[in-house]
């Protein structure tokens, strides 16, 4: 059975369904030797190729869908290659085999907390999409004036450059003086929109958390720059709430990184620990 093109290449982990269809507009990808257009459907046995190079493509069946949630630290910028050799999200990721980690939108250089990567194109094309609505919540603390009228024009949508825009809930978290902490809810990822909104009323983000993507939370337990692979249960979770079939098996083929940091912290104590008892030896004798 046929397959529309951008969705056979998303499935392949090469990007989002968004990406790959750029791609294809662009005439960078080949059937069975022509190059294509949008809206191309394929056979299983095609040999599609993307700037010539010949991809390796899995039906749908026999593809399983993972995701990771990783603990993004200010600083990490979020693209596969910088051009200024920063850090980048995908450095600390697992090796995936077959196909590639694709993100689930984007964190700022300076925002730091809960990301989602896939190995999915679909289901992080509809992750991003605003059709779905998926929520995402941030800890913002802010500097300046936080008056009642400023929070009611937040809630009510103010006017951006790329459109109107508003925060579909607003909890004051506290903090001192001008230096306020906020916990806010969007249900968009427009480039940092977050900011922005709250630029629009003449104030300024020192501090900026992604806590939660829908009904996920950043875990206190996973430390800046590690992550962990979702259930199949959190996995299922997501893909319901984008309206894609469930998944009846995972595959957590890497372990996750929260336990080999709990074995090596183990590790430096029991070190410690001994160091610590030889020294109170010496120091008897």
């Amino acid at each position: 059975m046929s397959e529309k093109l951008q969705k056979v290449l998303a499935r392949a982990g090469l990007g989002s369904r968004r990406e790959v269809e750029q791609w294809i507009a662009a005439g960078r990808v080949s059937v069975d030797g022509d190059v294509v257009e949008l809206g191309t459907r394929v056979e299983e046995d095609a040999k599609i190729r993307v700037d010539g190079k010949l991809i390796r493509t899995t039906p749908a069946e026999e593809t399983t869908c993972r995701v990771i949630m990783y603990h993004k630290p200010e600083g990490e910028v979020c693209t596969r290659n910088d051009p200024e050799s920063r850090r980048t999200v995908f450095d600390n990721l697992p090796k995936i085999g077959a196909g590639r980690w694709i993100a689930v939108g984007r964190l700022d250089l300076n925002t730091s907390g809960l990301m989602l990567f896939t190995n999915d194109g679909e289901l992080a094309n509809r992750l991003m999409h605003p059709s779905f609505k998926v929520e995402r919540e941030y800890a913002s603390r802010v500097f300046g004036d936080v008056s009642d009228d400023k929070l009611k024009a937040l809630r009510k949508g103010v006017m951006l450059e790329d459109g109107k825009a508003k925060f579909d809930k607003i909890q004051v978290k506290g903090g001192e003086g001008i230096n306020q902490w906020f916990y806010v809810t969007l249900s968009e990822g427009r480039n940092r929109e977050v900011r922005r909104l709250w630029e629009s009323q003449e104030l300024k983000v020192s501090r900026l958390i992604r806590v939660r993507y829908g009904a996920l939370t950043l875990p206190r337990e996973l430390p800046q720059s590690t992550w962990r692979e979702l259930s199949l249960e959190e996995v299922n979770y997501l893909r319901e709430e984008v309206q894609l079939p469930k998944e009846d098996r995972s595959k957590p083929s890497v372990k996750s990184r929260i336990g080999e940091q709990e074995r090596l912290r183990r590790v430096r104590r029991s070190v410690s620990k001994h160091r610590s008892q030889a020294h109170r030896r010496v120091r008897r004798r």
